[in-house]
């Protein structure tokens, strides 16, 4: 049994049973185990008193007045003890979480269950994945100049503006079917390959991180991945996407770059095993045939499980991104 607080016992003794079983949440006061002395009778040990005397100094002669001068919290794993808590009552922490002092011109505002359960799941990535980024570079030159020509015959044809993550998406896609083990994911000992591309698109709005999912990405043009971007995206700044349109994904793409970000190491998005950080567009000089020319340049980080994907697969995984999106003409010719 481990403890955040060593629970003594009030005798010498061997212990013969537990009052308690694992799992169990008890209250201050409860007796936890029967000590057996040699010959004797047995003791009762309750996780408060102990705890209630290294805590009250001097200690009170009364069981009542050390219950209500206990302040420590007694923990035990996975038996745990409940503490009434004060008035007015502070956020439940953990035992290495401090307890900061309250101090003047501070507000405190409990955290919405969206930014909890964020939280806990970017929490969860980094305990459960072997995380590694890599980066490259990518010259935006190309991509651009399309945007540019043909966004009034887009915007004509389709009724949707031409962006830029629509190319993203179509380099995805590409760079998955390529290094399909980046599509994949663990579970247990098995390996489940993923037939089909689910992207999750990371968007930032006023309640916090939400990512919704174009689904099966890989059988969409440029019109219908744009035109799913913003229905996706007007959804979730107006708080009105539904749980099946942010549940799955298999690759995330976050977007940094609108907020300015020039280079980042995303987090993975559990289930899912890797993610694409785009950032912003930097004009930078640039050496290409031998001259040095300004270049709009974006850098890409890709964060991976490497206990699935090794740096080769990647790496790979990454220049296909970039040989795309810095020629966009290789999706037509599928090369």
């Amino acid at each position: 049994m481990e403890v955040t607080i060593d629970v003594a016992s009030p005798e010498a003794g061997v212990i013969q049973k537990f009052v308690a079983k694992e799992g169990d949440t008890v209250e201050p006061g409860t007796k936890i185990a029967v000590i057996s002395k040699s010959a004797e009778g047995v003791a009762h040990v309750a996780p408060s008193e102990e705890a209630s005397e290294k805590a009250a100094s001097p200690p009170s002669p009364t069981a009542e007045k050390i219950e209500e001068k206990q302040k420590p919290k007694v923990e035990t794993a996975p038996i745990t003890e409940k503490r009434k808590a004060p008035s007015p009552q502070p956020p439940k922490r953990s035992a290495t979480e401090p307890q900061l002092p309250p101090k003047e011109r501070e507000r405190r505002v409990p955290m919405t269950r969206l930014r909890k359960r964020v939280a806990t799941r970017l929490k969860d990535s980094q305990n459960t994945f072997a995380m590694l980024t890599t980066f490259n570079e990518v010259d935006m030159t190309n991509l651009m100049k399309l945007r540019s020509d043909y966004k009034d015959a887009f915007v004509e044809k389709h009724g949707v503006k031409l962006g830029l993550m629509s190319g993203f998406v179509k380099a995805a896609v590409s760079g998955l079917q390529n290094q399909p083990i980046v599509n994949a994911v663990i579970d247990g000992d098995d390996i489940i390959y993923r037939d089909y591309i689910d992207i999750s698109v990371a968007v930032g709005t006023p309640k916090g991180l939400v990512v919704p999912v174009i689904r099966n990405a890989e059988k969409m043009n440029f019109a219908e991945i744009e035109k799913e971007i913003n229905t996706l995206a007007k959804k979730a700044i107006d708080g009105s996407l539904s749980i099946d349109e942010m549940a799955g994904g298999s690759f995330t793409i976050s977007n940094g770059g609108v907020y300015g970000s020039l280079l980042s190491t995303p987090i993975i998005n559990p289930p899912q095993s890797a993610i694409l950080g785009m950032h912003s567009i930097v004009t930078r000089p640039m050496v290409v045939g031998g001259d040095i020319v300004p270049r709009p340049m974006m850098y890409i980080a890709l964060t991976y499980d490497h206990r699935l994907i090794d740096g080769r697969e990647a790496v790979f995984f990454l220049r296909r991104i970039k040989d795309v999106v810095e020629d966009p003409r290789r999706l037509l010719l599928d090369i």
